[in-house]
C-alpha cells in the first residue's frame, strides 16, 4: 500500500512490534459491527492472513453511513441514508483504507467551498485561504466580518495560545474538565465569530456546545485548521454510500477471504471451549474465535456488554455500560418539484437558527440525485438538526426544519414536496467535559478482546469518521502484535502544535501563573 498524505508535516505512526511467535494456524477473529471501525479492523486483520468474520445486525455494511433502497411517490428508485458526511483531507487513515478500493479515490469529489451563514446575515467561507497555518487563520480573520478588529484586540492572548499548543493526550489533562463555551469565554473569542468555532464545529459532534469538552474543541481546531495544511475544504461521496463504499469494500474483504454475516445481530460473547471466545448471534448457533473486536455503536456496546456478564472485568464493564450517547438528531431529505437557485452551494453550514444545522443540495454532487433532478426539473435537499431535546416530537421537528429551510432558501417555500424521508436517531457518541479519563481504549484487560469505534479513546488528533477508522486499525494492530504478525502503519496530523516558539510561550503562560482558563469562567 503506497498511499500517503499530501501534507509533508503529517506524522507516520508505526505499529507496535510483534510480542510473540507467529501461531502455526491462522488465528480466528470476529468483528462485531460492520461500520467504518469494524471494516477497518476486518481489513487490517484479513490482510495479515487472519480468518476474519464480520457480524453486522443490519442488512448492509456501513454502520451509521449505511444506505438502503426506497421507492419514491413518483415511482423513482432512490437510496436513503443517515445523511451527508464530509470527507476531510485530514482523514488520512480512512483515505488509506478507501485507497485499497480505488487508488485514485474516484468515489470522492471536492466541494468548491464550505460556506457558513448565520441567521444575523454574517457569512464566511474557506475557499482561497492559504494552505499553511498560521497564514490560513490570519487570512480568515482579516477578510471575515466575523472578526472585527476591536474584538480581536480584546482576545486573551495567554489563553488563545493554548489552541496553538495542542498536544495529544496532554491537552485532555489540561482542558477536558471544562466545557467548550468556557474555553471560548476564556479566550474572549469574538462573539460574532463563535458561529464558526463554536456552534458549527461543536454541533457537528451531535452535541450542544455546553455538552462538549473544551479539550475536544481544541483538538478539532488543531485537526481541521491550526495543526494541518489540508484546510477546511473537503470531499464528498459522488454516489450513494452503498455504491461508493460498501459494495466495493465488501468485495475487497471477500477477496481476502473474510466472511460477512449480514442481518446477524450478536447478543452475547462468552467463553469458548476450543477457542477463547464464543460469539452468540441472536437466534443462531454460537461460533468460536481466538479474538473479538467490538465495533458496535455506543448503544450496541452497552447492550452486548450487559448480555455478556463474564466479559472484560469489573472496571472495564462499568465503563462500557456507561459510555454516553449524544442527544437525538434528525435528518430530513426532501424531493422537491422545482430546483433551488443555481448559486446555492452543495453544502451550507448554518448557525443562529432554532434547530437547523446544515443544508445539502444533493444533485450538486451525488449522481443519483443529479439524474432525478435532471429528469424531473426538481431538487433533492437534505436538512440536519443536531442535539435535539430527548423528548422531542419528530413530526414537530420535521415541520420546524422545513420552516427554517424556507427562511434560508426562500424559493423552496413555493416548491411542492414530491416525497420525503426522515431519520430521527440517538446513537452517536458524546464527548462531555470530564469524560476523557473514562473512555475505553482499543485494548482491554482481557487478552484477545479489543474495542473500536468513534467513541474510543485514541491518543491522536482525530475525530468523527477518522477516529472510527483509526480505532479499528489500532484494535487490529493490538491483536496482530499478540500473534506475532506485523501491524499496519497509520498517519496523523502533527500530534502537537507546529511552532516551537508558540508552544514555549503557551507553556510559559501556564507555568507563570497565567492559567489557560482563568477562574470565574463556566465549568462543567
Amino acid at each position: 500500500m503506497t498511499w500517503a498524505p499530501a501534507d509533508l508535516r503529517a506524522e507516520e505512526v508505526a505499529p507496535a512490534a510483534p510480542r510473540a511467535a507467529r501461531p502455526a494456524a491462522a488465528p480466528r477473529a470476529a468483528v462485531v459491527g460492520g461500520g467504518i471501525a469494524g471494516l477497518a479492523a476486518a481489513t487490517a486483520l484479513a490482510e495479515r492472513g487472519v480468518s476474519t468474520t464480520v457480524f453486522e445486525r443490519e442488512s448492509g455494511l456501513g454502520g451509521r453511513l449505511r444506505g438502503w433502497p426506497t421507492v419514491l411517490a413518483d415511482g423513482s428508485d432512490a437510496t436513503m441514508s443517515r445523511g451527508f458526511h464530509a470527507f476531510f483531507r485530514q482523514y488520512y487513515n480512512l483515505r488509506a483504507l478507501l485507497a485499497r478500493l480505488d487508488p485514485g479515490l474516484g468515489m470522492l469529489s471536492p466541494l468548491p467551498d464550505y460556506p457558513l451563514v448565520h441567521a444575523n446575515g454574517l457569512r464566511d467561507g474557506f475557499t482561497g485561504l492559504p494552505d499553511s497555518p498560521p497564514l490560513n487563520a490570519v487570512a480568515l480573520a482579516v477578510r471575515s466580518r466575523s472578526f472585527p478588529a476591536r474584538e480581536l484586540a480584546r482576545v486573551n492572548l495567554a489563553a488563545a495560545l493554548q489552541l496553538l499548543d495542542v498536544d495529544v493526550p496532554g491537552v485532555y489533562r489540561r482542558l477536558d474538565h471544562r466545557d467548550a463555551p468556557a474555553l471560548l469565554e476564556a479566550i474572549r473569542f469574538p462573539p460574532r465569530a463563535r458561529h464558526l468555532a463554536f456552534e458549527v464545529f461543536s454541533r457537528s459532534f451531535f452535541a450542544a456546545p455546553a455538552q462538549l469538552s473544551a479539550a475536544e474543541l481544541a483538538v478539532m481546531f488543531h485537526l481541521y485548521f491550526l495543526g494541518s495544511s489540508e484546510g477546511l475544504l473537503f470531499d464528498v461521496a459522488n454516489a450513494p454510500f452503498p455504491r461508493a463504499f460498501w459494495k466495493p469494500w465488501s468485495a475487497y474483504l471477500a477477496r481476502l477471504g473474510a466472511r460477512q454475516r449480514l442481518s446477524t445481530p450478536v447478543c452475547a460473547v462468552a467463553q469458548g471451549t476450543r477457542h477463547r471466545f464464543a460469539v452468540h448471534p441472536e437466534g443462531g448457533a454460537a461460533e468460536e474465535f481466538d479474538a473479538v473486536v467490538l465495533a458496535t455503536d455506543v448503544a450496541g456496546l452497552r447492550h452486548l456488554t450487559a448480555g455478556s456478564p463474564a466479559l472484560g472485568g469489573r472496571d472495564w464493564r462499568r465503563r462500557a455500560l456507561a459510555v454516553p450517547s449524544a442527544p437525538p438528531f434528525l435528518v430530513s431529505r426532501l424531493w422537491l418539484d422545482r430546483p433551488v437557485r443555481a448559486q446555492r452551494p452543495g453544502f451550507l453550514g448554518t448557525a443562529g437558527y432554532p434547530t437547523l444545522d446544515n443544508i445539502s443540495v444533493l444533485e450538486r454532487f451525488e449522481d443519483e440525485a443529479a439524474r432525478w433532478a435532471r429528469r424531473t426539473g426538481g431538487s433533492v435537499v437534505e436538512l440536519h438538526a443536531y442535539a435535539l431535546p430527548e423528548s422531542c416530537d419528530e413530526h414537530v421537528e420535521r415541520r420546524r426544519l422545513i420552516d427554517q429551510l424556507h427562511r434560508v432558501f426562500p424559493e423552496t417555500a413555493r416548491a411542492a414536496v414530491v416525497d420525503q424521508r426522515h431519520e430521527l436517531r440517538a446513537d452517536c457518541a458524546l464527548f462531555p467535559p470530564g469524560g476523557y479519563e473514562h473512555r475505553l481504549a482499543p485494548a482491554t484487560p482481557e487478552p484477545g478482546l479489543v474495542v473500536a469505534g468513534d467513541h474510543v479513546r485514541v491518543d491522536l488528533p482525530v475525530a468523527l469518521m477518522e477516529r472510527a477508522a483509526t480505532s479499528g486499525l489500532m484494535a487490529a494492530n493490538e491483536l496482530l502484535a499478540g500473534w506475532g504478525l506485523p501491524g499496519h502503519r497509520m498517519w496523523s496530523v502533527p500530534r502537537r502544535g507546529r511552532w516551537a516558539p508558540v508552544r514555549a510561550l503557551a507553556r510559559w503562560g501556564r507555568s507563570g501563573g497565567q492559567p489557560d482558563l482563568p477562574p470565574g469562567v463556566r465549568s462543567a
